[in-house]
């Protein structure tokens, strides 16, 4: 389970962070954390971190021996409060100065970098042993804030994690508006005085639960102990706060105006050109540096961005809508969570929408040029059905869309000529179509002739085969959602002259039905948790020839099931020395989320698949079968 830590806009983030570990299993346990904010009204702060780490296991010894704090230079700085080992005896050895290590992102002799200004204070503790604790007390000053004027931060404790005492307190000025949460902690203490308004919460988990009780992938932030504090009122606020820089950025230029010219070249359809600008971005604009976090907020020049054909998913953002409006394209930019969040917390947070992408109101289509492999039309996987903050025409619950059922699919087709001393004459067809069609293209664009031949004798190699063969399949330079592959392969010895096989995909398989069935069995004895979902078609056709010295004796029964969204169907049919099998798998799961319930059923109906699955055809070879005269 990975824990939210609060990471993103206006905040520091200690990596020394307590994994989630079973009572008797813990080789670690934060004894305390300490947590203080202190707000200044124009959103710019102070924050005072400290935390106390025991060493339970020699095990640990290599993860606690050291402790760090992030920040960004341009707008922060940091300094260590105090750091020290606390030995089981009492005595305290202070971290020395040689043992501090800063590691920066900075430009050519000393100037300022352009795609990140991130800076890592790390201290290495000394004499650590098992039954020590580490003490790291730091200070960041933000000396401006993120979004002027606000301030927002979010954090989660995993309840599968030790922790002692937790105590937190975010100290801001009286007039400065404010809303606050917190789940599985201690309802705020809020104190005023002199003109300050002070909340405070507590917690403590001296009896986490079993990680394995932990089954959720996706991330909902109330369902963790945790808290949030925001001075944005609503979410639209956050998208304005962005908004305003961002689109300043994207002001046309005589060159801006040239470059999406020529792009276009002679397209007038707006469809096309789109599709055009969309794929400059994505293959010419190297993705690097910060998204969003500290110190990235505003998106660079573009001319910065041409000049060194690099970005982050702001400057990829803020190119795109630029070159768009070139072309008479209307667009804006969307604010979107790049994690496992489908659900945005009640209380606005900005570190919730950590990634930029592009919708385009008259195609009503969501683009992310980042996504290099990505065609046009299409979002990266765990970019569907999630909220979106558009930073032009804001409406609260606006979604990107849901893949839709029957947009994910293989069909798979094989020919087996077996041979009679076990060898295997075979010819395969793969299409494919959606997120895997992209993977796969991505996974052939730089492979040459030659690699792809030598392809088909590795793939057999690896299972101790001599074979030969060829691969032919469609150009992946362009950026589409299908791909086929055909492949013709002859292996030496490849069954036994008698025996019996699994009937599964004997080539390279993309997503055959094996695969999706086995990766959904969950466990029994385990709860099922909430987790990202979608559609998916799988359909295996194979026709077996077998050679006149052998016999099929055994062929398994044929299988149809069909609940709830899910549908399987397998065929045999024997004519004379030839097999043909069908098989299809047919999930129309509509996601983007499923529920724990959801997921044991669908579980459930794939254990009822697998002994199929498992079925063999069973051959003999006449003479080795042949009654004793």
């Amino acid at each position: 389970m990975r824990t939210n830590m609060g990471k993103g806009w206006g905040l520091v983030v200690l990596l020394a962070v307590a994994p989630a570990w079973a009572a008797d299993d813990r080789p670690l346990q934060v004894e305390r954390e300490s947590t203080r904010f202190v707000l200044n009204a124009d959103g710019s702060f102070v924050q005072e971190q400290a935390t106390a780490i025991k060493v339970l296991k020699d095990s640990a010894l290599e993860a606690a021996k050291d402790a760090s704090v992030s920040y960004s230079t341009s707008i922060q700085k940091a300094e260590v409060v105090e750091a020290y080992t606390l030995k089981a005896d009492g005595r305290r050895v202070d971290v020395p100065r040689g043992n501090y290590q800063v590691s920066s992102s900075s430009g050519r002799e000393g100037d300022s970098p352009i795609y990140s200004d991130q800076t890592t204070l790390t201290v290495v503790f000394p004499e650590l042993a098992v039954g020590d604790t580490t003490v790291f007390a730091y200070r960041v000053t933000a000396t401006q804030p993120m979004f002027p004027g606000h301030f927002s931060v979010i954090r989660n404790y995993s309840p599968a994690a030790y922790y002692g005492d937790v105590e937190v307190s975010i100290d801001a000025p009286e007039s400065m508006q404010a809303t606050w949460r917190n789940w599985q902690m201690t309802q705020p203490a809020v104190e005023t005085r002199d003109g300050r308004k002070i909340v405070r919460w507590r917690w403590s988990n001296r009896q986490p639960v079993a990680r394995e009780s932990l089954r959720d992938t996706v991330f909902t932030a109330d369902r963790y102990p945790g808290y949030a504090f925001s001075t944005f009122a609503r979410y639209a606020d956050i998208a304005a706060a962005y908004g305003g820089p961002a689109n300043a950025k994207a002001a046309l230029t005589p060159r801006l105006r040239t470059l999406a010219a020529e792009i276009a070249g002679n397209s007038k359809d707006p469809r096309e050109t789109a599709k055009k600008l969309y794929e400059w971005v994505s293959t010419k604009i190297t993705y690097a540096g910060n998204c969003i976090g500290l110190g990235a907020v505003v998106p660079r020049d573009l001319d910065v961005v041409l000049d060194n054909r690099m970005g982050d998913c702001k400057d990829h953002a803020t190119l795109l809508q630029a070159l768009l409006k070139a072309r008479g394209i209307d667009s804006t930019q969307a604010l979107i969570n790049a994690g496992g969040t489908y659900t945005l917390p009640d209380i606005p947070v900005a570190s919730v929408v950590n990634h930029v992408i592009n919708y385009i109101p008259s195609l009503d289509l969501y683009v992310d040029s980042t996504a290099a492999t990505v065609p046009f039309g299409s979002l990266p996987d765990g970019a569907a059905g999630k909220p979106v903050l558009l930073v032009d025409g804001h409406r609260d619950g606006t979604t990107t869309p849901v893949t839709q059922a029957g947009k994910e699919w293989q069909k798979l087709r094989t020919t087996l000529r077996i041979q009679p001393d076990g060898s295997v004459k075979g010819t395969q067809r793969v299409e494919v179509s959606g997120r895997m069609a992209v993977a796969a293209r991505a996974q052939f664009r730089n492979m040459g002739a030659g690699d792809a031949d030598k392809l088909v004798r590795g793939y057999f190699r690896g299972n101790a085969l001599t074979a030969n063969g060829k691969l032919r399949y469609d150009d992946p330079v362009p950026m589409l959602e299908t791909f086929n592959l055909d492949a013709d392969f002859d292996v030496d010895r490849m069954i036994p002259t008698s025996g019996g096989f699994q009937v599964q995909p004997w080539f390279l398989s993309f997503t055959p039905v094996s695969m999706l069935v086995a990766s959904q069995l969950g466990d029994p004895d385990q709860p099922q948790g909430e987790s990202s979902c979608g559609a998916y078609h799988s359909d295996e056709e194979y026709t077996f020839e077998f050679p006149s010295t052998m016999r099929i004796i055994a062929v398994p029964k044929d299988v149809s099931l069909r609940e709830g969204t899910l549908s399987y169907v397998s065929t045999f049919r024997q004519e004379g020395a030839r097999l043909l099998v069908r098989r299809t798998l047919d999930d129309r799961t509509p996601g983007p989320v499923c529920s724990p319930e959801y997921n044991e059923g669908f579980a459930r109906v794939m254990r009822k698949i697998m002994p199929d699955l498992r079925a063999q055809v069973v051959y003999l070879t006449e003479a080795e079968g042949a009654a004793p005269q």
